[in-house]
């Protein structure tokens, strides 16, 4: 087995030895055995690139190797970027130069939401288990809060990944933000995996959860709109460059992070999260809580990205576009309305549909006036208030306290 002592080894013999120790013929072995093989003229290039060594292959291919060919679309010699050149849409500046920064708060972001890292094991479902697995352990209004929102959140986030690495990323053409797109993908694949524990863990029928998206019709609705504004971008051949496609893209945003980000996922947390400070379903409600952080950061990205590209673009923010928006908001809204009522047929947990819309319709507010258009629900007020707290990142000082973690340090490692 190597060791790193073995792999910093200083080499004795040049690079070229390959090229000098080549077999020689049996009368050369006879009369000049050592020296005159040392003494033997290297052989040219092309005896090299005939040979079947593969190293011999790998020298001469590094030494040929045309640096402008994968450096093409970079135009070779070009001065370095300056922050001025960096836009969030169609930028044709290096997006390989991080570095300036234009966008701070989009690197803050990143940093925060490497800070907050999680994993779904880390989570005790002991509990959890043995109250889904008692008869009495929940009423079967809780339960089918517990099913609904695991059938429609198990889906939704692989559904919200597939737009991030499919399409957003690719036409966000700056490195900053990219560097959130890409935490902020792997942090869906965190929350989808949170589902999948969730439910092995409770013994759920999977193939009944996974596939409420195509069975439940408040579920498959949701699905849909989010599809159906999204698909667009999913195509390779899309790119944006005209005000028609940068509008699409502006649409798939706000769609996007406002809604199923920004509207979808309310109704469930608020549920879900509602059982956990009634101590049943602890450790669901733990992981919902550690979602919904993290959902809370993507939400605020995804509004700052939207707003910079509005500044940036002032173009496409046309009164019509801008109704459009509107009414994107106004139809998730009430689609997340419908979803609460087939989840909550009675009160329960302290809260009923007639809440849940008036929930909502303040959420849509919120919304509204991120994106900096008017609000719709006249006098609309928050009956959680607790949720605004939970969402809070400063409030909740003990968020990491029931969380037990060994990390794997560098020095622990194994190379073999």
């Amino acid at each position: 087995m190597l060791n790193w002592e073995d792999y910093h080894k200083e080499e004795t013999t040049p690079a070229s030895s390959a090229v000098l120790s080549m077999p020689t013929t049996p009368e050369q072995s006879a009369e000049e055995p050592a020296v005159a093989s040392a003494a033997a003229p290297t052989p040219k290039l092309e005896s090299v690139a005939s040979s079947t060594d593969p190293m011999a292959k790998a020298i001469e291919a590094v030494e040929h190797i045309d640096i402008a060919a994968g450096l093409e679309e970079l135009e070779m010699g070009a001065a370095r970027v300056s922050v001025d050149e960096k836009a969030m849409i169609n930028c044709r500046a290096d997006l390989n130069q991080l570095v300036p920064f234009k966008y701070d708060w989009a690197w803050q972001k990143y940093i925060d939401g490497c800070a907050n890292h999680w994993m779904p094991q880390e989570v005790n479902m002991t509990a959890d288990v043995a109250t889904w697995k008692n008869p009495e352990g929940l009423t079967d209004d809780e339960r089918r809060i517990v099913m609904r929102n695991l059938g429609y959140f198990s889906t939704a986030d692989s559904l919200v990944a597939n737009n991030l690495v499919l399409a957003i990323y690719r036409l966000i053409t700056n490195p900053e933000c990219r560097q959130y797109i890409l935490r902020q993908a792997f942090e869906e694949a965190i929350h989808t995996h949170a589902y999948q524990y969730c439910i092995e863990s409770l013994g759920m029928d999977e193939a009944e959860v996974f596939n409420m998206y195509r069975e439940v019709p408040s579920v498959a609705k949701k699905a849909a709109w989010s599809l159906s504004h999204t698909h667009e971008l999913s195509d390779p051949n899309f790119n944006t460059g005209t005000p028609e496609t940068d509008q699409t893209l502006l649409r798939n945003l706000i769609g996007f992070y406002a809604v199923t980000e920004g509207i979808f996922f309310y109704c469930g947390f608020t549920q879900i999260l509602s059982m956990g400070r009634r101590n049943k379903m602890m450790g669901v409600a733990e992981q919902f809580q550690y979602i919904l952080r993290d959902e809370s950061m993507h939400l605020n990205f995804g509004i700052d990205v939207i707003n910079q590209i509005k500044l940036e673009n002032p173009q496409l923010w046309t009164p019509e576009f801008q109704q459009e928006a509107i009414q994107m908001i106004l139809e998730g809204t009430q689609l997340e309305i419908e979803y609460a009522r087939d989840t909550m047929p009675r009160g329960v947990l302290g809260m009923n549909a007639a809440m849940m819309e008036e929930y909502l319709h303040f959420i849509a507010n919120r919304r509204l006036s991120q994106l900096g258009l008017p609000e719709q629900y006249a006098g609309a007020q928050n009956p959680f208030p607790w949720m605004s707290e939970i969402m809070d990142l400063r409030k909740e000082k003990n968020f990491f306290e029931t969380r037990v973690i060994e990390y794997q340090t560098g020095g622990a490692l194994t190379w073999d």
